[in-house]
């Protein structure tokens, strides 16, 4: 919005957080439909108070975006198709790919960039399963040990 227009203007925002614990279970447990619920549950109610589009703030619950979109007539910014147009703009073609196992090993993420020309890059099992622990064990618990235990 800044770039559009002068002044103190931001945007407006309606905001629908879901517990993660929940979303959590659903994912370990390969319980994607679950989760689309729960997530198309928030979207609805966001469709009804007027959004005029739907930001999904996680990398891995794309996979259950287009069981979303099929139940709203709004938008979903889909994460990956965004960050490929941004890339694109800065002439990025290859990129590391350091999230989720459930996002680095599947392909709703991925082939969004590839299909936009950009070779993505992974780890190795060993570096996957580091990646995905950091994320699920110390950044999803404000866990920073290089921060010597000290939240900021």
């Amino acid at each position: 919005m800044k770039r559009e227009r002068d002044g103190l203007h931001s945007a407006k925002i309606l905001l629908y957080s879901v517990d993660f614990a929940e979303i959590e279970e659903y994912q370990a447990n390969s319980q994607w439909d679950k989760s689309a619920e729960v997530l198309s549950d928030a979207a609805i109610k966001l469709e009804k108070v007027g959004a005029d589009f739907v930001v999904i703030c996680t990398n891995t619950m794309h996979k259950v975006a287009q069981t979303i979109q099929e139940r709203i007539s709004i938008p979903i910014v889909h994460i990956a198709e965004a960050t490929a147009e941004e890339l694109k703009v800065h002439g990025i073609s290859k990129v590391g790919l350091l999230v989720t196992e459930y996002t680095m090993t599947q392909d709703f993420y991925k082939k969004k960039l590839i299909d936009a020309g950009i070779d993505v890059v992974i780890p190795n099992q060993k570096g996957i399963e580091t990646v995905n622990g950091v994320i699920y064990n110390e950044l999803c618990r404000e866990l920073f040990p290089l921060n010597h235990g000290k939240n900021i």
